[in-house]
């Protein structure tokens, strides 16, 4: 990557959170920054998504068989993307993971660089491992990087004694460091982390994309009559899906719809059909974009149970589609849902809070266009012209 004539920051953005075409969903919100950020035409990447190795592809082995499948590069919205493949060893290897990542890395890119290729600033999403793997890309190349703080890498990871030593160490030495919620940044600052390097850029949300259509269209098309609820996301026991479920036996004229796959899916089934609800739940699996765009727009709200969370994206493109969320109050999505426009929190991640919340949110509910209106104030724009801003000033400073 020659230096352009209008001399465009030359990013090379690294991390594991990448979708590709077998994971449609994965890191997606990686995805969408990145493109907004290249639609300014200050900047042009090479998108380093290292994915780790499995070598069988059968179905029985779950994930791992999806990895094994995942191509070695491919393009997406015109952008080629790597998918080297990285030694993982599950469960037992977590200590592991920074170097296995970053000796793959440093690999490829010291080919890369054979062939031609430099790059100003390593953009490094996700703290652990791909921040840690990161800095000692930084250190091989002799350039500065940025590392951008996304959830679970700060409030989950960090309990565990090795690498929380590693996030702060690599904290250290990053020029710069990106939250998307404020959240994060508190907690990041209880953990003696600097916090004249953090900048808080929240996510943004494509609202030419997701934005209101006919809702009686729309429910028509998909056959959805009555109340109804949504919940997107993989499915873990981190997002809460088993709360949503458990809650539908006080709520008996609510459908649930819930997109996405993982390994609680069979769990969530047994659940469903264990206390007679399954009738009013459909697992939808992944979907695309658009498809995913034509159920937000449909049903009466997103169910958002999570036991931690960032700033999570589907809330925000819910909310453009012009439908209300319920969420639990954990971490960043109180600075997401702050308005009665946005929807309601919880007031306890339970049954009986979602239930509590539900009735609040019906006897409140605020128009579709209000919704809306909240929601586009959460254009990319700002959270853009931030990030080049910062890397502007780190090139500036090396």
């Amino acid at each position: 990557m020659a230096k352009s004539p209008k001399d465009k920051i030359r990013l090379l953005t690294f991390t594991t959170l990448f979708p590709n075409s077998i994971q449609s969903r994965h890191g997606i919100f990686v995805e969408h920054r990145l493109r907004q950020l290249l639609q300014s035409g200050k900047v042009e990447t090479r998108v380093l998504a290292p994915i780790p190795w499995f070598p069988l592809k059968h179905r029985f082995f779950g994930s791992y068989a999806q990895m094994a499948q995942v191509p070695q590069q491919e393009i997406r919205h015109g952008q080629v993307i790597y998918h080297p493949r990285y030694l993982s060893i599950p469960k037992i290897g977590m200590s592991l993971a920074p170097y296995f990542l970053a000796n793959r890395a440093i690999k490829v890119i010291k080919y890369w660089v054979k062939k031609g290729f430099d790059f100003d600033l390593i953009d490094a999403h996700y703290f652990y491992p791909d921040g840690v793997a990161a800095a000692m890309i930084s250190q091989y190349f002799g350039k500065p990087f940025v590392v951008t703080a996304r959830g679970t890498d700060i409030n989950l990871i960090p309990s565990f004694k090795r690498p929380r030593q590693q996030i702060i160490h690599t904290a250290g030495q990053a020029s710069a460091m990106i939250t998307v919620c404020a959240a994060l940044k508190a907690e990041m600052l209880t953990m003696g982390i600097d916090g004249s390097k953090i900048r808080v850029l929240r996510n943004g949300v494509d609202l030419k994309f997701f934005r209101p259509a006919n809702r009686v269209l729309q429910r028509e098309k998909l056959n959805i009559h009555g109340p109804s609820l949504l919940s997107v996301g993989h499915l873990t026991k981190r997002k809460g899906n088993e709360i949503i479920i458990a809650a539908l036996p006080e709520l008996p004229k609510v459908a649930l719809f819930i997109v996405g796959d993982g390994e609680e899916r069979e769990n969530l089934r047994q659940q469903a059909h264990n206390i007679g609800v399954s009738h009013r739940v459909a697992f939808l699996g992944a979907l695309t974009q658009q498809e995913l765009c034509d159920y937000y727009g449909a049903v009466d709200a997103l169910v958002l149970a999570s036991s931690r969370e960032g700033w999570a994206n589907v809330l925000l493109e819910s909310m453009a589609c012009g439908t209300p969320v319920i969420a639990s109050n954990v971490w960043g999505t109180p600075e997401v849902v702050s308005s009665a426009a946005a929807g309601v929190l919880m007031p306890e991640r339970t049954p009986a809070g979602l239930v509590f919340a539900y009735h609040q949110l019906m006897q409140n509910y605020p128009a579709h266009e209000t919704t809306r209106q909240y929601a586009e104030q959460y254009g990319w724009e700002s959270t853009t012209q931030g990030q080049l801003d910062l890397f502007s000033e780190i090139l500036k400073q090396n």
